[in-house]
């Protein structure tokens, strides 16, 4: 499996144990993870803390270009914040674990030039699938239902 995609499913399982949601991302430039993060919603009390925001957040200020030849990566499809966080960097890669528990607007990133690469990674599958199904009303209201 791809290292960056293992790291972030690393991300994503010290969101659960930390009593939150299993959703995980690391941004890489040149080859080398310069921030990760996981979702903090509920760990922080956050209405924005998603795990590619937790993930941004923890880089730090980069420069443009930076951004620019980074790469995305994240267990769960990124939702509408996300991605629109990702255009307004311009950050011309995502890597999505798997989109078959949540799609975020893939087509929309595509159409704005974003190279989107779906892994349909079983692990990122189950970790969803199962908490979906154990915490429901905390996965609604994770994403705005």
């Amino acid at each position: 499996m791809d290292a960056f995609m293992q790291a972030a499913i690393e991300e994503a399982r010290a969101g659960l144990a930390e009593g939150g949601i299993p959703i995980g991302s690391v941004l890489v430039i040149d080859g080398r993870i310069v921030g990760r993060g996981h979702n903090r919603r509920v760990q922080k009390g956050s209405a924005i803390l998603h795990a590619e925001m937790d993930c941004l957040e923890n880089a730090g200020r980069l420069k443009a270009g930076d951004y620019q030849r980074s790469t995305l990566y994240s267990t769960l499809s990124p939702c509408d914040m996300c991605s629109g966080t990702a255009l307004l960097y311009k950050i011309p890669k995502v890597v999505i674990g798997e989109n078959k528990t949540f799609q975020g607007p893939e087509d929309y990133l595509r159409h704005r030039g974003v190279d989107v690469v779906i892994l349909d990674n079983q692990d990122c599958i189950r970790l969803m699938s199962d908490f979906i199904r154990d915490k429901p009303e905390l996965w609604n209201e994770d994403i705005g239902v």
